[in-house]
């Protein structure tokens, strides 16, 4: 079937697309308030790296009891599934083989740099929430663990940029489009909704880890200590 044939019908649901576009924009403002530093990164890099645990949590499930295109299982790239699609048998419906292939790479070195974020510190003023269960050498491990997977990410965001615009334009396979509009062109019918208790469920466990982590960090964070008056003698 070429790339304009077949009507246009609802492939990725809106849980999934709002999830990716609030990912992208989160990641976004993640890397620029750590490069910008001082107040901006100890206050905000650490509620960003806090929403995409959120994120992640969500997709995580919403991977397992999702639409049927949002499943993991849908897309894993087995190595049968590559084989068909790099010999042009593959007719399925969402991510490709490959494509699904990059989205679980991306999903695990995100998820690896927001673990290790947890943990991190940097001597001055930030410090995960995590950090304070951790002894130095293990959170200064992580805090240059969370420097290196930076540049892994940024490598595969790069590469996910440049396969979309080879899509676009060597192709003709309007991925952007697709991806704002939620549909695709097919010739079979739409996905499926899922039912709205497994889109709570998805919200509640990203709501859970989130809190979950926080409790965590203010349970080992030491209080101030309050101020002794000297005695008058």
């Amino acid at each position: 079937m070429s790339p304009g044939s077949g009507s246009r019908r609802t492939v990725w649901d809106l849980p999934l697309r709002l999830f990716h576009w609030l990912l992208l924009l989160s990641v976004t403002a993640a890397i620029v308030s750590g490069k910008w530093g001082g107040a901006a990164y100890a206050l905000w890099h650490g509620r960003i790296g806090l929403l995409i645990l959120g994120l992640l949590s969500f997709r995580l499930l919403w991977g397992l009891v999702g639409t049927r295109s949002a499943r993991f299982l849908s897309f894993w790239p087995t190595p049968a599934r590559l084989r068909r699609y790099f010999s042009g048998q593959w007719q399925g419906v969402g991510h490709s083989p490959l494509a699904g292939l990059a989205v679980l790479g991306l999903l695990f070195v995100l998820g690896a740099q927001v673990l290790s974020g947890l943990g991190a510190n940097d001597d001055i003023a930030f410090a995960g929430p995590l950090a304070a269960w951790l002894s130095k050498a293990d959170s200064d491990a992580l805090s240059l663990w969370h420097q290196r997977l930076s540049s892994a990410l940024l490598a595969m965001i790069m590469l996910h940029l440049l396969a979309i615009a080879c899509y676009e334009l060597l192709f003709q396979h309007r991925l952007l489009l697709a991806m704002l509009s939620l549909r695709k062109r097919l010739n079979r019918e739409r996905v499926a909704a899922a039912p709205a208790w497994r889109l709570l469920l998805a919200l509640l466990l990203a709501l859970a880890s989130v809190y979950f982590v926080q409790q965590l960090g203010q349970v080992r964070t030491p209080a101030p200590q309050a101020s002794v008056a000297t005695p008058a003698w």
